[in-house]
């Protein structure tokens, strides 16, 4: 699978090796950024540029996310919905004022826990036609 493929299709599937390079790629940018942007502009505007490089990598993280959970046997819904459950709490912080903050920080580290067991640690499961062929071969000669 092409590079671009695999941080911008929602299609197909990706195992844990393509799921960890991928995403160890989009930190190590992120981190770039953040450590670049301060020191190449003013502050008030790397903080725009960092704003703006975080929100663009949300699109390849969930396509990373929906390929692996494809290729676990899901739905491609359910690993965007864990990237959503992620950045999400962090973003409505601000606006729900700081009695909120302990549970939105509980969903978002239960979504962490999820997609990483889920999507980060746990094999994926075999296509259709190699389960086929395994049940074909132990199934007993008469």
């Amino acid at each position: 699978m092409s590079v671009i493929r695999l941080f911008t299709d929602l299609d197909g599937r990706i195992g844990l090796r393509q799921f960890w390079l991928g995403s160890i790629a989009l930190a190590l940018c992120l981190l770039l950024v953040q450590w670049a942007a301060p020191r190449l502009v003013e502050m008030p505007m790397a903080m725009s540029i960092i704003a703006f490089t975080k929100a663009f990598a949300l699109f390849p993280w969930a396509a990373l996310a929906a390929k692996r959970a494809t290729d676990r046997g899901g739905s491609a819904q359910f690993g965007i919905f864990l990237v959503c459950a992620i950045v999400l709490p962090a973003e409505l912080q601000p606006h729900l004022g700081y009695a909120w903050r302990p549970s939105l920080d509980a969903i978002s580290t239960i979504a962490w826990l999820i997609a990483l067991v889920d999507l980060g640690l746990l094999p994926g499961a075999r296509p259709d036609r190699q389960l086929a062929a395994q049940r074909a071969a132990a199934k007993p000669a008469s």
